[in-house]
């Protein structure tokens, strides 16, 4: 069974515009290092708990763990161990207030990334959540 939504005269479309994406404009990583840190970082992105948690954050300037786990829904340990990882990866920053810690995606390029996920998959993709901004 065929789960892809695109229909034939859409493909052709696709399939002319990714053509016209050829390896001279597009810059790729070809360091070994930069390969390895990437494919770490998308890693911990790709939880859907913690991309829940980035689309929450994208669509605000920072939160607190507190607002997190009231608008995510589950433990507030649960999300500190997700937390913890994005941070540990360099994709949240964090700062603490009296008892309270906010937090932040650490760069708007992590924002644009998630924003070509949702432009790759669009066609396959559902409504966004009023939630947040994914």
């Amino acid at each position: 069974m065929n789960h892809c939504k695109v229909m034939p005269d859409t493909f052709e479309r696709y399939e002319a515009i990714t053509m016209s994406a050829t390896a001279d404009s597009v810059v790729l990583i070809t360091n070994e290092d930069d390969i390895y840190n990437a494919s770490h970082s998308l890693k911990a992105m790709a939880h859907p708990l913690r991309l829940k948690i980035l689309c929450l954050l994208g669509a605000t300037t920072e939160v607190s763990v507190q607002d997190i786990v009231e608008q995510v829904g589950t433990s507030q340990s649960n999300i500190s161990q997700h937390l913890s990882i994005l941070r540990d990866k360099g994709i949240l920053m964090s700062r603490k207030d009296a008892n309270k810690v906010y937090y932040r995606i650490a760069e708007p390029s992590i924002l644009h990334l998630i924003s070509a996920m949702r432009s790759a998959w669009s066609p396959v993709m559902s409504t966004p959540s009023p939630f947040s901004g994914c």
